[in-house]
């Protein structure tokens, strides 16, 4: 699985059209932003840091043209260019800030 994060609001907007095209950032970029499991917590760290009321969506990558490139630390992230049909999708969580101000991720994230 890989992943997303995204703002309640977007999200939203998704669920009416049943297809995600991207935040403004990913907009700008011309692909959708994704995240493998052990690269989204640095990735909601780095780009999430104090937002609260996220989404957290889980994508199949199965029928998607995912595009591996490099980039934090050359690190190779998936990257959709294209809109994400919620057919791809197969769960969206809460993410919220605990406390200590560190978004909560589900528990078994791979």
């Amino acid at each position: 699985m890989i992943y997303k994060i995204v703002s309640a609001a977007e999200w939203s907007d998704a669920e009416l059209t049943q297809v995600f095209v991207g935040s403004a950032a990913d907009r700008r970029d011309g692909f959708i932003h994704l995240s493998t499991g052990s690269q989204v917590r640095g990735t909601a760290a780095r780009h999430f840091a104090g937002q609260d009321d996220l989404r957290l969506v889980v994508v199949s990558p199965a029928a998607l043209d995912i595009r591996w490139e490099p980039s934090r630390d050359g690190a190779l992230f998936p990257h959709l260019y294209g809109p994400l049909p919620l057919a791809a999708v197969r769960a969206v969580h809460v993410l919220r800030l605990d406390e200590a101000g560190v978004h909560g991720f589900p528990a078994g994230l791979e």
